[in-house]
């Protein structure tokens, strides 16, 4: 699976859950994976001390983070930080020796084999007053998740100021998720040709 498209939003009608869909469109060969969907307990009950029994969709999810080569995280920005769901599931599903790993030296080590990341970020925080504010976000996620756990390169994609956007602005962002899913689709090397000849695969009904 080149992609994984990680929509952490509970809202399936958000424009979070819209930017991840037309990401995946424009990649051709992507999985998006709505946390709102599976069935898990968000909540680390035991700490490290503990572990606690994977559910089925955490595995599943689990062997989808191993199998992509680009990982997309979908993201508003909440109270500084991300939606519980997203928190949870990046506590619950990334797991010490599993995800990633510390050194003699006490230095982390990624795991997972995905070399690239994008992270997609909305906020309601207008751009000037990001030097004041900042995007905590942003850096919880690009650096102190997907690179901690092996995503090298993490590109940062921010939507500011959404509360006020406009219908035309919200069109640019979304034309600009599906672009970017077909640069990653043509690096991955998915071609219009392998996405129509998956497509008429998919379709064909048997007749009788």
């Amino acid at each position: 699976m080149p992609a994984l498209v990680i929509d952490g939003h509970p809202d399936a009608r958000s424009l979070t859950a819209s930017l991840a869909q037309r990401y995946a469109d424009g990649h051709g060969d992507a999985r998006v994976l709505a946390l709102r969907d599976l069935d898990f307990d968000p909540h680390l009950r035991f700490g490290y001390r503990e572990r606690m029994t994977l559910e089925p969709d955490l595995v599943d999810a689990k062997q989808a983070l191993h199998d992509a080569d680009t990982i997309v995280v979908a993201t508003p920005l909440w109270w500084g930080s991300v939606p519980a769901v997203l928190k949870g599931f990046f506590d619950r599903a990334l797991l010490p020796q599993q995800e990633y790993r510390y050194t003699k030296l006490g230095l982390p080590e990624g795991l997972l084999p995905a070399r690239r990341g994008r992270l997609l970020l909305l906020a309601d925080t207008p751009w000037f007053a990001v030097p004041f504010t900042g995007l905590p976000a942003q850096t919880q996620v690009a650096r102190n998740t997907l690179r901690l756990c092996g995503v090298r390169s993490v590109r940062v994609h921010r939507m500011l100021d959404v509360k006020d956007a406009d219908t035309a602005t919200i069109a640019r962002w979304l034309d600009r998720a599906e672009h970017l899913g077909t640069l990653d689709g043509r690096r991955a090397g998915v071609t219009p040709q392998l996405i129509a000849a998956e497509a008429a695969s998919s379709s064909v009904v048997a007749t009788s």
